[in-house]
């Protein structure tokens, strides 16, 4: 319904024309001019007792124009001249002039209607001019449809009567004798003060008496016509039921605008309601999140490395858990949080609210930095489980290599610094010699067996052994020891020379065996160490390199036999010349400790040794294969699953920016990729099952494939959250669409300007890109203008438009937007137009969940025209769309 103040259609000089023409000869009816002396008079009494009076005699209480010019002040709000306080005939004359007077300045041309004949009593004359206020005051603003003011009224009242049986208002005269109309109107309004349905259509007085009863009760609608008259006159006068009629209108039409502004404002702050549970949803799921984060946390960041490999594949299979069981659920969290994040702050967007912020530290994209570790955490278990196996194998090695020096070493200071050569003769003496000889050869032999020892003990210092302490006190004390030996031996050797003069005797055969054996002995053992060493390889090729190797080993076997044979026979030697010379069987070689017996047994450890040595080598080749086997077989999964990840990912994009079919098509497709990739997710689990053979296995690199596992992980992680988050931005879309009311064309139109411009398809156009977008749809740009889209578009100064803000923006463009004023606007009327509203107000008006949720935001109302408890719409409804805050 409007209100036309612009006098569109008839003007009011003409529509007065036409009502002279229309029944000036037919106001000497008797029977109208009753009908308009009762209502003309309570018309004006429904006004006067404003101002605490009234009249009772239309003709005579008008005379004076007193009551004439109150009249005028009352209906219109505004001020007359000062009237005459005469009581002779020129001053009520000039009263009613003035009267006359302000009614010619509102416009109204008065045909035939003078002071003289008001002050005279002219009945006629009298009626006409307070049909004339009427007209002007009480009719002529009522306009529907750009219709004239009868018959704007008259098309008010067939809309609201249009759903009433035996109801069809054609006129202002024979439509309303039966009283249904008026019966209908307020039903219409106020369905609790009539029941329409018990209505009897015959019973024309019954129905007259309750509406003209019920409208004067309950609607402030003073009693202007008669039942009686209305029913037994054969057309009842128009302008008599236009004036009652119209009270009707203006009684209602405050209730109506009042019902809508009510309806506006419980749409808004039913937005505002949803939205804030959204938020809070949002809340609570980012603290869960960010409670589990803060806890894991703390358990990737600890680096503290254990002292075994065991310890160290407890904390890996730990963290595989973590990985496989902990992980992917939080992510699917992380995912949804993200979705819900999105659709809340589309929400807000389509209605013009601020952007949601979350509290501090529950940003989706801050929630989920401080996991980034994981991939390091990772690494550097690995890294410390080859650290600590390289670190068993050196300290049990070093511990073997130790305690076989230590057995060769006891005791042989205590030789060195014996006095024996001073009272030996000149044979033993020169068997002294001999054997200090063979001792020296001896020690230098074992010199490099030192050196290893050392070097094993500095890389235990290098990998941080837990037990280095100890390793470094045992190397420095075989080192002391080693030194002291040396020097122990100079000073015997130097010794032995001195006396070597005195001494000749030495038994060449004994010198030449101890001489031989000693070196030999010495390979044996060393031999034996290699035979018996422990081997740590990662691939075929380097087993391979170990059993060539060996092989060569074996290779030298025939002639450290035949050397073992030659020094066997030095031996044999001595025992024939013992024979032939008659010396005594039992000879002892005085110059070595090493008999046949000892070169013969350490000859069967090492013959021994060879074969066990080739199955160990053995079995650790075919281990190797069995690793190589499970790199291929890895390999050829993650070499097959890699590209389907990208190729649906490039799908996935190609179909975000297609435009052939709906947004309800593309949507169904995004929804088949998605299930297509859920149905896809057990070649991962078993890729991840290899995966885990593999790290059992510990193998550490795989030359067949440029995916890990990690490569997999992320892109499996990435395509479930594009598909998820496209799905999400294509409902946004949709949303968006219905909400702003845009039809399917005009959003592909969007799309298809936005694809054409976004250059280098990454999803956003560029701030040159968006610039020439908006000059190819007209826009006339300045940088000041252009400055102020991009800070609508680019909030965050990215220099990228996404489509989703391209979207909103020509949304806006486009479309009719809901603003803080016209809720400012309907709380005015909810407020009878006063600038704050009260309690009582906003409980009548709203219903009860929005009544009490602005009467718990709304401030108090601080201007200097407040009453105690009033409170401020104009801050709540700016606070509303962030415009300001409280």
């Amino acid at each position: 319904m409007q209100y036309n103040n612009n006098n569109n259609g008839y003007g009011l000089n003409e529509y007065m024309i036409q009502e002279d023409d229309w029944d000036r000869d037919l106001l000497l009816d008797p029977a109208w001019e009753k009908q308009q002396r009762k209502t003309f008079t309570a018309w004006c009494n429904s006004h006067l007792r404003k101002a605490g009076t009234q009249i009772e005699n239309i003709e005579e209480d008008l005379r004076n124009g007193l009551k004439l010019m109150l009249l005028l002040e009352v209906i219109s709000g505004e001020r007359l001249p000062r009237p005459d306080r005469g009581k002779m005939r020129f001053h009520k004359i000039a009263n009613v002039n003035k009267a006359l007077d302000y009614i010619t300045s509102k416009g109204v041309k008065l045909v035939s209607i003078g002071a003289e004949e008001i002050v005279d009593g002219n009945v006629k004359m009298t009626l006409g001019m307070i049909w004339t206020i009427i007209l002007r005051f009480a009719i002529q603003d009522i306009s529907v449809e750009e219709t004239s003011a009868k018959e704007g009224l008259l098309l008010w009242c067939q809309r609201k009567t249009a759903p009433y049986r035996n109801v069809n208002v054609q006129n202002f005269h024979c439509s309303w004798k039966d009283g249904l109309a008026f019966c209908a109107l307020i039903h219409r309004h106020r369905p609790d003060l009539i029941d329409y349905a018990k209505l009897n259509k015959d019973d024309h007085l019954g129905n007259l008496s309750l509406a003209l009863e019920i409208a004067e009760k309950h609607l402030d609608i003073p009693k202007m016509l008669d039942p009686e008259d209305i029913i037994n006159t054969p057309k009842p006068d128009e302008r008599a039921t236009m004036t009652y009629v119209s009270c009707f209108y203006h009684a209602f039409a405050g209730a109506e605008q009042a019902e809508t502004a009510a309806n506006r404002i419980c749409k808004v702050l039913g937005v505002n309601q949803e939205n804030e549970k959204l938020m809070e949803e949002y809340e609570r799921l980012a603290s869960e999140l960010l409670e589990w984060i803060r806890r894991t946390t703390p358990w990737l960041e600890k680096r503290t490395p254990e002292n075994t490999v065991e310890a160290m594949r407890h904390k890996l299979e730990d963290f595989r858990d973590y990985r496989r069981i902990h992980k992917p659920p939080k992510v699917q969290e992380k995912c949804q949080l993200e979705i819900s994040f999105n659709t809340l702050q589309t929400k807000l967007h389509i209605s013009h609210r601020p952007a949601f912020m979350p509290s501090e530290g529950k940003m989706v994209s801050h929630l989920w930095r401080d996991l980034k570790m994981a991939k390091g955490y990772e690494e550097w278990l690995l890294t410390e489980i080859r650290r600590l196996e390289r670190v068993e194998h050196l300290a049990e090695k070093f511990q073997q290599k130790a305690a076989t020096h230590e057995s060769w070493a006891q005791g042989k200071d205590q030789l060195l610094t014996l006095k024996d050569y001073e009272s030996a003769s000149l044979t033993e003496l020169r068997v002294l010699l001999r054997k200090h000889e063979a001792f020296e050869s001896d020690l230098a032999a074992h010199q490099d067996r030192v050196e290893q020892l050392a070097a094993i003990a500095q890389e235990l210092n290098e990998l941080d052994y837990h037990a280095a302490a100890v390793i470094n006190e045992r190397c420095q004390s075989i080192c002391d020891h080693w030194d002291q030996l040396g020097t122990l031996t100079q000073k015997r050797r130097e010794a032995l020379e001195r006396t070597e003069k005195l001494l000749e005797t030495i038994d060449q055969l004994f010198l030449e065996f101890a001489k031989r054996s000693a070196p030999f002995n010495n390979w044996m053992e060393g031999a034996m160490e290699d035979l018996q060493d422990m081997f740590m390889v990662h691939s075929v090729d380097e087993v391979q390199s170990l059993i060539s190797a060996h092989d060569q080993f074996k290779a030298t076997l025939a002639e450290a036999d035949s050397e073992r044979q030659a020094i066997l026979s030095i031996y044999n030697e001595v025992q024939k010349i013992a024979q032939s010379y008659g010396i005594s069987s039992k000879l002892t070689n005085i110059y070595c400790d090493i008999t046949p017996a000892i070169i013969n047994q350490k000859w069967e450890k090492v013959k021994k040794s060879v074969p066990q040595r080739d199955g160990g080598l053995h079995e650790e080749l075919s281990r190797q294969h069995a690793n190589e086997r499970l790199r291929r077989q890895f390999a050829a999964q993650a070499n097959a699953i890699g590209p389907w990840i990208q190729t649906r990912m490039e799908e996935i994009a190609r179909c975000s920016v297609d435009l052939a079919g709906t947004l309800e098509d593309q949507m169904n497709h995004l929804k088949q990729y998605e299930h297509n990739i859920i149905n896809y997710k057990p070649n991962i689990d078993r890729l991840e099952g290899d995966h885990q053979l593999i790290q059992e296995s510990l193998i550490f690199d795989n030359k067949h494939t440029n995916y890990t596992m990690e490569h997999m992980r992320v892109g499996w992680e990435s395509l479930l959250t594009t598909v998820a988050r496209t799905i999400n931005e294509m409902e946004t879309q949709i949303l968006t669409r219905d909400a702003k009311g845009i039809s399917q064309q005009q959003l592909n139109d969007f799309r298809s300007s936005f694809t054409h411009f976004d250059r280098k398809k990454k999803g956003g156009m560029e701030t040159d890109d968006f610039r020439a977008c908006l000059i190819s749809m007209g826009y006339d740009l300045g940088e000041a203008e252009f400055a102020r889209i991009m800070s609508l578009v680019d909030p965050d100064g990215a220099g990228v438009v996404t489509f989703q803000s391209f979207v909103d923006f020509m949304t806006r463009e486009t479309g009719d937007t809901e603003t803080s004023e016209q809720v400012i606007a309907s709380f005015r009327i909810l407020a009878a137009d006063k600038p704050y509203i009260l309690v009582d107000e906003l409980r009548r008006e709203l219903p009860p969940e929005q009544a009490e949720y602005c009467i718990s935001r709304m401030p108090p109302y601080q201007g200097p025209d407040g009453v105690p408890g009033a409170l401020d719409y104009t801050a709540f409804s700016t606070v509303l769309y962030g415009e300001s805050d409280l």
